[in-house]
């Protein structure tokens, strides 16, 4: 269930809320090598199903950045900001990949709002995020991630 806030000053009364839990999405070997060919990162343990199966996962494994991509529509899932002009990534704190997420998985996003503080002609949001696999122990990723909204 996504969370929607009018303006700037609705959005900074979130900080420190937890945001929720996206649905899930499967990771699908169309998915990862059309990763791949935009990227130019043709890996077998990404893109050779045969020799992936052999490998040490047992299967391909989707890149680790593919999977933090995934941040970004997952987020948008969780919260929409409405009465502002312009929404930028601009960066990430910190990022781990602890768990490999196997073709075929699925994987949603759970995140809280650290942070909102203000910038030039908007405010910067701090968002603590992990990506889940569904039943798996570990997430696949770990991360803290930096928007900008701007008025």
């Amino acid at each position: 269930m996504s969370i929607t806030v009018n303006g700037l000053d609705e959005l900074k009364k979130l900080a420190g809320s937890d945001l929720g839990t996206s649905e899930w999405i499967e990771v699908t070997q169309d998915r990862i090598d059309t990763f791949a060919d935009a990227t130019g990162d043709h890996q077998w343990i990404h893109v050779d199903p045969q020799r992936a199966a052999e490998g040490p996962f047992g299967a391909p494994i989707a890149h680790g950045y593919l999977t933090l991509s995934l941040f970004i529509p997952l987020f948008t899932e969780l919260l929409d900001v409405q009465g502002v002009t312009t929404k930028v990534n601009y960066g990430l704190n910190k990022v781990r990949f602890p768990s490999p997420v196997k073709v075929g998985s699925r994987i949603r996003l759970v995140a809280k709002l650290a942070d909102v503080e203000d910038v030039p002609g908007g405010v910067q949001i701090t968002v603590d995020g992990a990506i889940e696999i569904e039943g798996g122990g570990k997430p696949a990723a770990v991360l803290q991630s930096l928007s900008r909204f701007y008025v």
